[in-house]
């Protein structure tokens, strides 16, 4: 398609604007650790919810889960909704506590604490290879596919544009930069997306089009189904729901970085809604699309088919900033946690124990470079090697890693009787058992593999605790949980009463969910 000139001007405005609010918020923060990595530990509680589903929401999302939702209907937000009610009630309610009351930099530190270095090296190896390959190098493709097919642009100069763009600011700004950004780009992503689901719901015949569709509103299928079978509540949907929410650094490191533990807990809770209402503007246009659209070839073609069709000029420029948004802020946030991994985790306790603030900040920035380097690179190969919809490609991937680290966590945090020998098992096999799951089981849904692998992992880990010394008591000391975890601390109970109890706000979107699902159950 043709950009008029008015959707030309408002991108290049974007793009500007983003890049020069990235820089102006990378000369505010301070040359420190806590400050690059942790933006100064000032986040309010906006911000770490607005910045969270910012990061969450991407190419992925409106390329892959729109064509999910097309050609299967409501079932495609059952992963966003379940992580409402499965991941982000484990970091509200379970890891919270331990992350900010330990004045963790990273998620692997936790596991330092409680099983030694080797679980802490095993989930920094693991989560790194996931982001480049995951989380920067198949989001790089997934906005190039995008841009090539609305506008015809060679999808390596996107993938090398949008990975200079997005890392200019990152690497120099560390994470004030990225979540100052953020909270444009959620906000041009919203109105994009509701820009977008009013022309679609309009053109296909308004509210009562909506209405007319209530039978693809299933979020159960049959265990048989090949896609989505109820079966993936079981495991697969749970291990990465708890992984992605609750022990990834990518997700987590914004509630680090909280200004207190009152701030983190609201955070979450905001970030709670967002997680509610994006999917909405993501999946209610594709459901009703086939008034408009019947035959679709292929069903990630609609985001850009409906902006082609339906879109007017201006509103064009606008939905075409809000898929960058999601892009640029996805990449400038696993970016982020990449460096914040590499320096605080292998640079700091491996290679430069004595480092500085400054040069543990100049590590950042050189393996930030380096990182999108290689992630260009993984993202061109899968140009010519993608033989498959991506969006599975990302799923598969997370099921390699998943239930491994799931385990360490669950089991390390739950169970005292937990070892080093026992946790640093599940890691180490989650990939080979995920890769004999994959070629013994193949026609198997993802989900249920997944699931399989994850509590093969727990039996694994739980056996050979078993059979190996556990720690003393006395060293598990604030690294397990028990019901006094949930106890306010002392100086925030004045500022959490009434309607500022983080309760109250949590208890509220649990049963807007509950609802959706037992309706449409």
């Amino acid at each position: 398609m043709q950009l008029a000139r008015i959707d030309i001007i408002i991108f290049i405005v974007y793009i500007l604007v983003i890049i020069g609010m990235g820089l102006y918020a990378s000369r505010k923060g301070k040359n420190t650790k806590r400050d690059y990595f942790l933006a100064g530990d000032k986040l309010p509680w906006w911000m770490i919810g607005g910045s969270i589903i910012a990061a969450n929401i991407s190419s992925h999302h409106l390329v892959g889960a729109m064509g999910a939702a097309y050609s299967r209907g409501f079932v495609a937000i059952a992963m966003e909704w379940g992580a409402i009610l499965i991941g982000f009630n484990a970091l509200l309610w379970v890891f919270l506590p331990f992350y900010l009351r330990n004045g963790f930099y990273t998620i692997p530190e936790y596991l330092q604490r409680r099983f030694g270095s080797s679980a802490r090296t095993i989930y920094s190896l693991l989560i790194l290879l996931t982001y480049i390959l995951v989380e920067i190098g198949a989001v790089l493709y997934l906005g190039a596919v995008s841009l090539y097919t609305l506008f015809g642009i060679p999808l390596v100069y996107s993938i090398v544009v949008l990975a200079i763009l997005t890392g200019v600011y990152t690497i120099l700004g560390g994470l004030r930069a990225v979540i100052w950004t953020e909270m444009l780009q959620l906000t041009v992503l919203i109105i994009g997306g509701i820009s977008l689901s009013f022309a679609t719901i309009h053109a296909s015949g308004g509210i009562q089009a909506v209405l007319n569709t209530t039978k693809q509103w299933k979020l159960f299928y049959p265990a048989s189904d090949p896609d989505f079978p109820w079966t993936m509540y079981l495991g697969g949907l749970l291990c990465i729901s708890v992984f992605y929410c609750a022990t990834n650094q990518f997700i987590v490191q914004r509630v680090l970085a909280a200004k207190s533990e009152w701030h983190g807990r609201m955070g979450v809770i905001f970030g709670d809604y967002l997680k509610f209402l994006v999917p909405l503007i993501i999946t209610i246009p594709a459901i009703v699309a086939p008034a408009i659209l019947p035959s679709l070839e292929k069903p990630d073609l609609l985001f850009a088919t409906l902006v082609e069709k339906l879109l007017p000029s201006g509103l064009v420029g606008i939905v075409i900033a809000g898929l960058i948004s999601a892009v640029m802020s996805h990449i400038s946030g696993a970016v982020n946690s990449c460096t914040t991994i590499l320096t605080m985790d292998i640079y700091l306790p491996y290679i430069n124990k004595k480092a500085t603030d400054r040069q543990a900040v100049r590590f950042g920035r050189i393996s930030g470079a380096l990182i999108l380097l290689i992630s260009i690179f993984s993202a061109i190969l899968l140009i010519h090697y993608s033989n498959r919809p991506v969006f599975l490609y990302l799923m598969n991937l997370y099921g390699l890693f998943t239930p491994g680290i799931a385990t360490m966590f669950l089991l390390g945090v739950f169970w005292k009787r937990t070892t080093q020998a026992g946790a640093i098992a599940a890691g180490l096999l989650t990939i080979p058992l995920s890769i004999a799951m994959n070629l013994a089981f193949p026609s198997m849904p993802f989900f249920n593999r997944t699931g399989i692998v994850f509590w093969t992992c727990m039996i694994i880990c739980w056996l050979v605790s078993l059979f190996t010394a556990p720690r003393p008591e006395q060293a598990l000391k604030g690294l397990v949980w028990t019901p006094s975890i949930l106890k306010v601390p002392d100086e925030e109970k004045k500022g959490s009463s009434g309607w500022r109890n983080p309760t109250l706000w949590w208890l509220l979107i649990t049963v807007i969910v509950l609802f959706f699902y037992i309706r449409f159950a």
